[in-house]
């Protein structure tokens, strides 16, 4: 007699209740085709990370009067810009276990809907310590959904379908990234204050993903809610029997939301390398994005050239995206993410040592191609390490790592920056965080045509 596991987790027999097969959730989605209800979820969780990316950029670009209202060095604007990413690394430690028991789209909608009221308050701070303490709460809401949007879209997708379409919702970040520079252009005359509302009225974006995007199938039949599982896929468009009751892992194996099981049997070298990955791309990134514009000042462009500049290399990105995602689709994640990360450093290298605006100009927009495109393969194939019961929990810890270098980036560039350090060594110090993912990248397993678990 198979067991399944009720909501609560225990075992109990299926041989007395109606059941048509047992097989997993991840076989439905083989031959699933892709229609108006994926679409509707994808422009959802796409809003959803255009926000997280907008939230976390839209003051780097009015640092200058950020720093003018509360009379405050580089020092301390590269911890105020850094305060959301601070907020978020308990934030999304907290609500990626959450998500493994309560379900995706709650996360999704309470936190969304708390960062909106936090973000809001924030920018009415009278003074440098509410701010902080204000955009510290902001970024503890805004983990949630930052921390299950890439997870959450993944178990809605059809298998073949997978690794194309999460890619592409990495595009919300250049386009959150080209928001931010425009609402700075559009609204950074009247202070930072208006910037940091018009941040926080995204919040009301929760109405749409309430309203387009259904439970994970995956988690409900984790859950023992079969009967709701298979009423979300057939809203995907998959003729599921009535009374069909799911394969679902024995709940002997393994315990839903529980971190330590990241890092017992096989999934420990895997949580090893996924975490070293994580926080060394990052930082190579993020290290790099936060103080471009200043980077670009040292060198002679005015602050509006400088955006100008970093809104380019956003466009670049795009067709970063899409290369990677066609190619990950046809070769794989990991032949496409690590030559891609491999050509995000040569490019940075060339960047360091430019010494024309011309091919500053393109070393730049090469590095913007290849190092986004990386992150796009990156977030889908982050994704698919875990089996369900662990699969928000393992993205949790990922995105901490990812965090943990969003929060020291900015303020130990700033410190080099303090130093005068120089262009040319800054940029090769960021560079080498690429190397170091590329190598820790290399070890871990391709998941491409694979279902999920």
């Amino acid at each position: 007699m198979s067991t399944i596991r009720e909501a609560g987790g225990g075992p109990v027999p299926t041989g007395n209740r109606p059941t048509v097969g047992d097989r997993p959730v991840g076989a439905w989605f083989e031959g699933m085709s892709f229609g108006r209800v994926h679409l509707l979820a994808a422009t959802a969780l796409f809003m959803a990370f255009v926000i997280e990316s907008w939230e976390q950029l839209a003051l780097v670009y009015v640092s200058g009067d950020l720093g003018d209202a509360f009379g405050i060095n580089e020092s301390a604007i590269g911890w105020a810009l850094s305060a959301v990413a601070l907020g978020m690394i308990p934030g999304c430690l907290v609500w990626g276990p959450v998500s493994d028991r309560i379900g995706r789209r709650s996360v999704c909608l309470w936190s969304l809907a708390s960062y909106g009221v936090i973000a809001l308050a924030s920018s009415f701070s009278p003074n440098f310590t509410v701010l902080m303490v204000s955009r510290f709460l902001s970024g503890l809401a805004l983990a949630g959904i930052y921390t299950v949007t890439f997870p959450y879209f993944l178990e809605l997708l059809p298998s073949r379908l997978r690794g194309r379409a999460a890619v592409y919702l990495s595009i919300g970040w250049p386009i959150g990234v080209l928001l931010a520079v425009g609402v700075t252009r559009a609204l950074g005359d009247f202070g930072w204050h208006v910037v940091a509302i018009a941040s926080a009225l995204a919040g009301v974006w929760v109405f749409a993903i309430r309203a387009w995007v259904p439970e994970s199938p995956y988690w409900l039949a984790e859950q023992g809610r079969h009967q709701e599982a298979g009423a979300v896929l057939r809203r995907l468009g998959v003729d599921v029997p009535e009374g069909t009751v799911f394969a679902v892992t024995p709940a002997t194996e393994l315990r839903t939301g529980q971190p330590l099981d990241l890092f017992r049997g096989p999934l420990l070298r895997v949580s090893v390398l996924m975490l070293v990955v994580n926080f060394a791309f990052n930082w190579g990134y993020w290290g790099l994005q936060t103080w471009l514009p200043t980077l670009l000042q040292d060198k002679g462009l005015s602050m509006s050239a400088s955006l100008g500049f970093v809104a380019l290399s956003a466009v670049f990105m795009i067709p970063g995206y899409v290369s990677a995602s066609w190619l990950t689709g046809r070769y794989g994640r990991k032949k496409v993410f690590l030559p891609y990360v491999a050509l995000a450093a040569v490019s940075g290298v060339a960047f360091a040592y430019a010494d024309t605006l011309t091919t500053m100009y393109v070393a730049n927009f090469a590095l913007s191609f290849f190092c986004l495109g990386a992150w796009g393969v990156w977030n889908t194939w982050n994704g698919e390490f875990y089996p369900t019961a662990l699969r928000a929990t393992g993205y949790s810890w990922a995105t901490a790592a990812q965090l943990g270098a969003t929060s020291l980036a900015p303020s130990v560039v700033g410190f080099l920056l303090a130093r005068a350090t120089g262009f040319s060594s800054t940029i090769l110090f960021i560079m080498a965080f690429l190397a170091i993912a590329l190598i820790c990248a290399v070890p871990l397993p391709e998941t491409e045509g694979k279902d999920l678990e």
